[in-house]
């Protein structure tokens, strides 16, 4: 019986699976990196997409904050407008408490008071002053109260002045200045006049039948 030598086709059977194998590894790993290479190419298109927005919107946002400080500029200036504004309707407003505050003072004064400083905040007067009794500085005050320009005289301090060569004393009185009240006229309702005038038209009709 013949022998038939298998071991060469086996080897070569081994041999072709092997490189079958190894192309397959081959070719596995050149697809690998090339979906490595797509995979980081579209995060690089991404990063470089947001980046570009990111600078977008930095941009945006220094507009942004330029107009924000051009804004808080043109408020600033309205406050200082209308500041100015109100300190000149103030002004406006007390001229005439000015007048009055010193026409009146003199008048108000009895002999042997002497007025040092006045200050003044919105209706409110401090008067610092020297008086030669004290029976003196409360004329003064009963002088106040009867004024229709001032109300609530209060003395604060009334103290010896042992430096002064004369007998005196040194006193601080506080006192409310009245605003100007100017009574607004009543406001007529037309439709009451309106129906007063019918009345009388139909009384003076019924009168005359």
């Amino acid at each position: 019986m013949a022998k038939i030598n298998l071991l060469p086709w086996r080897a070569e059977l081994r041999r072709e699976r092997q490189r079958q194998f190894f192309s397959l590894m081959i070719l596995s790993a050149i697809l690998t990196l090339m979906i490595m290479g797509m995979v980081h190419l579209y995060h690089a298109d991404l990063i470089a997409t947001q980046e570009q927005r990111n600078a977008y919107l930095q941009s945006e946002i220094k507009v942004v904050d330029a107009q924000i400080e051009e804004i808080k500029v043109l408020e600033k200036q309205r406050a200082d407008l209308e500041q100015r504004m109100n300190i000149i309707q103030e002004l406006q407003q007390s001229r005439p408490l000015n007048v009055h505050l010193f026409d009146e003072l003199p008048r108000l004064m009895p002999e042997g008071v002497f007025l040092t400083e006045l200050v003044r905040k919105e209706n409110k007067l401090q008067i610092k002053g020297k008086t030669e009794s004290n029976p003196r500085v409360s004329t003064f005050m009963r002088n106040f109260e009867s004024s229709p320009w001032f109300a609530k005289p209060d003395l604060d301090v009334i103290a010896a002045d042992r430096k002064s060569a004369m007998p005196s004393s040194d006193f601080v009185l506080n006192v409310e200045q009245k605003g100007l009240k100017v009574e607004e006229p009543e406001a007529k309702d037309p439709k009451g006049k309106k129906g007063a005038a019918a009345k009388n038209t139909k009384n003076t009709k019924g009168a005359k039948k």
